[in-house]
């Protein structure tokens, strides 16, 4: 496939306007000039790039109709996402659909509107004209009608189009891309927000917050988001520095939707969307590196490096994208699990957190990855080809039955890192590799007339090998493909790192996962081995009495403090209102946690691998 550019020809035209931000409702143009003259056919994407799920953003759709020349042209709807334009005559003009979109999805994947701001994902409000995809889209954002709506701004990395219509700089008006592709990678966010600006290796850094944050700190969050994003431009390109996005849209937008418990991002080209939770964002005054702001500053890492590793470094699979139906990789092990582990150890290189806080941090993802036995029946590979059925439809068996190629594909680079740091002496690490991908597959993805193709997983592992002068098939297939334990500890100890197995926290345990329900205590999750499974318990299960004595919700632990494994116990339960009588015995917690901590002194081979 071939890039498309910006031609001297008639662009398709998209227009969107918040019609009634109280309802809830964008109304959305498409204008084709040149339709198909045996029907122009329309589909909307049924999912979006990053989120590996059908979500059918066509059910949204109101109420659509089509015209030519002022005159209604018949509209036949063939699937749940698709339809087409009766043939219209060169003489009527171009043909225009007409439609409302209900935007009432508060996540970075889809649009929500009300009367306090407005955002969209392109694949969820933009019609494709279909066979034309790779035409020049303009698009002319039009502000809410009202004197309440008189602050409201647009933030989004499309470039602004030139002339009278064009928009200024966080404008409305109008905006210009290369083709669909692009159209439904810059995300909107509309309203009166909060906008900072910061410069990393020379790039413009735009950051945008909707939502009251008292006393925030933005100053604290531009300087750190600053280093950072200069980590990461210089990990991949050491000697010039540039920033991947500069060619086209010379700037990168982080824009975060803040809420009580929010958390969440999408990663795309310039841009990315982000939930977060007050609570953890940085207050005037408070220099304290919170839990919270760790996990924000994370968030930032993760996407912000996806505008390398999946934005334009891609999996064969993803080239070019088929938003109609699922598309299957293998390979979100390296795509979202490198991306899980450099996201992390960005923030010790460039400082935002120390090494001690680094090491606890991977403690944490270890030990969540063996608290689930579904890693020992999915491989990382199976869980990246299985996402769309499995690891985005989880359910209440989801820890016995599934891995996650986010954490675990993190620990797998985390080892593929290790052992290459270890075997070459220092010479040679995963960041090397990463620099490969970038080169060969990745830095000229969006240039003019390049050719756009995709890594596939026969040219990982050969890569694998080439850049490091190892012979690395094996480990990487059994990492990868098996279901094996992680060889950690071991390379932990090469490292100056210290990994130290730990008592469980509880001596006796039911294995189940809970959650507080109009005052009861409902079963979500019953663990495979434990206690619970083998004596009856099912998810969904109400917990009345555990030997007679009321389950109130916060008080579980404190009731089977007072026990030991092995003790037998009675539960009380309703399933289906019935009430069930349930002997059991007591287990111990069945998964062995770590602690890692820094050996004392310095360590050469850590310092490397740290940054320090």
């Amino acid at each position: 496939m071939t890039n498309a550019t910006m031609m001297p020809m008639t662009p398709i035209r998209y227009a969107i306007a918040p019609l009634q931000p109280e309802a809830h409702l964008f109304a959305v143009t498409v204008t084709v000039t040149s339709p198909d003259p045996a029907g122009q056919r329309f589909f909307l994407p049924a999912w979006i790039p990053g989120s590996y799920m059908i979500r059918d953003f066509a059910r949204h759709i109101v109420r659509i109709r089509a015209d030519a020349g002022g005159k209604p042209v018949a509209l036949d709807k063939l699937d749940k996402q698709t339809w087409q334009a009766a043939p219209v005559d060169a003489l009527a003009g171009a043909l225009t659909l007409s439609y409302e979109v209900y935007a009432w999805d508060l996540s970075v994947r889809a649009a929500h509107l009300d009367t306090t701001h407005g955002f969209f994902n392109g694949s969820s409000v933009f019609l494709c004209v279909d066979g034309q995809q790779d035409q020049p889209c303009t698009v002319d954002i039009h502000a809410p009608a009202g004197d309440a709506y008189r602050n409201w701004r647009v933030a989004t990395a499309m470039r602004e189009a030139p002339g009278r219509a064009g928009a200024r700089r966080y404008g409305f008006g109008r905006y210009q891309v290369a083709d669909y592709d692009e159209l439904v990678d810059h995300p909107v966010e509309m309203g009166d927000f909060l906008l900072a600006s910061f410069r990393a290796c020379g790039a413009q850094h735009d950051v945008v917050f909707t939502g009251r944050v008292p006393q925030l700190d933005i100053e604290r969050v531009c300087r750190d988001l600053k280093r950072i994003c200069e980590a990461q431009i210089r990990l991949f390109e050491p000697r010039g520095a540039r920033a991947p996005f500069l060619d086209s849209n010379r700037r990168y937008v982080f824009m975060t939707m803040v809420t009580t418990d929010g958390y969440g991002g999408l990663e795309h080209r310039a841009s990315t969307a982000l939930m977060c939770a007050r609570s953890d964002l940085p207050a005037r005054g408070d220099s304290e590196t919170s839990e919270g702001y760790r996990t924000f500053l994370g968030l930032c890492s993760h996407e912000y490096f996806h505008t390398w590793n999946v934005k334009r470094i891609k999996p064969a699979a993803f080239v070019p994208y088929r938003l109609q139906e699922e598309t299957y990789t293998p390979l979100l092990w390296l795509f979202e699990g490198f991306t899980s582990y450099y996201d992390d150890l960005v923030l010790v290189r460039s400082g935002c957190v120390t090494d001690t806080q680094y090491v606890e941090m991977l403690a944490k993802t270890w030990n969540g990855v063996l608290r689930g036995n579904g890693r020992t029946k999915q491989s990382v590979a199976d869980s990246s080809f299985d996402a769309w059925t499995k690891y985005y439809r989880q359910d209440e068996n989801a820890p016995n039955a599934i891995v996650s190629y986010y954490t675990k594909g993190s620990l797998v680079a985390l080892a593929l890192d290790l052992t290459i740091r270890d075997k070459t002496g220092g010479r040679r690490s995963l960041d090397d590799v990463m620099r490969a991908l970038w080169q060969r597959y990745g830095r000229d993805f969006y240039a003019p007339d390049s050719v756009q193709r995709g890594v596939t997983e026969a040219e990982v592992r050969a890569l694998f090998d080439e850049v490091t002068g190892l012979r690395l098939g094996a480990l990487l297939r059994s990492l990868t493909e098996g279901t094996g334990e992680l060889p950690l500890a071991p390379l932990f100890k090469r490292f100056g790192v210290k990994a130290e197995a730990q008592k469980p926290a509880r001596t006796a345990a039911l294995g189940i996962k809970t959650k507080t329900d109009d005052g009861w205590v409902r079963v979500t999750q019953v663990l495979d081995g434990g206690a619970a499974q083998a004596g009856g318990v099912s998810a969904g299960d109400l917990l009345a009495a555990v030997d007679g004595l009321r389950v109130a919700p916060g008080q579980l632990d404190k009731l089977l403090a007072r026990y030991r494994a092995a003790d037998p116990v009675t539960l009380h339960v309703f399933r289906r209102d019935e009430l069930h009588v349930l002997p059991l015995t007591l287990a111990r917690e069945p998964a062995a946690q770590h602690k890692l901590s820094l050996e004392s002194g310095r360590h050469a081979a850590r310092t490397r691998w740290l940054g320090r």
